[in-house]
């Protein structure tokens, strides 16, 4: 397992909203250096619905030490990727369009040799396979 991690949308969402993952979260803490993924960071802005849900977003992009983004070559394999396993699972536009940000995550933290902390493991398990990286599934 890398020393590094990204977590996914919804670990945050889950913990600010309803409190999920403090034990997890403490563990991976411990275990790894957390880096934040542009894309995580620009799904939680623009879910961020209420003035302390973005005042909260804002401090996060504003605290993070490391922002990871996806490359131009990361974007043409997301798009090789949604497609491949979109037309394996017969998924329709909008949940090729949903996985996408989902690979472009993942493929960002295989670049980086970064583990992937997600309560997301279905979608994340097919990337796992497919992109052969580390996951952690709360």
């Amino acid at each position: 397992m890398s020393h590094w991690a990204i977590l996914d949308t919804n670990i945050y969402i889950g913990h600010w909203e309803r409190a999920l993952y403090t034990d997890e979260l403490d563990a991976i803490r411990r275990g790894f250096l957390v880096r934040h993924s542009s894309v995580v960071l620009s799904e939680l802005r623009r879910g961020a619905r209420t003035p302390s849900a973005r005042k909260l977003v804002a401090e996060l992009k504003r605290t993070a030490t490391a922002e990871w983004e996806p490359l131009p070559d990361d974007w043409w394999d997301a798009g090789r990727i949604v497609q491949k396993i979109g037309d394996t699972q017969t998924w329709e536009i909008a949940k090729r369009r949903e996985f996408q940000n989902a690979a472009l995550i993942a493929l960002t933290a295989r670049r980086h040799g970064a583990t992937v902390v997600t309560a997301n493991g279905g979608d994340f398990a097919l990337l796992g396979k497919e992109l052969r990286i580390d996951l952690v599934i709360v």
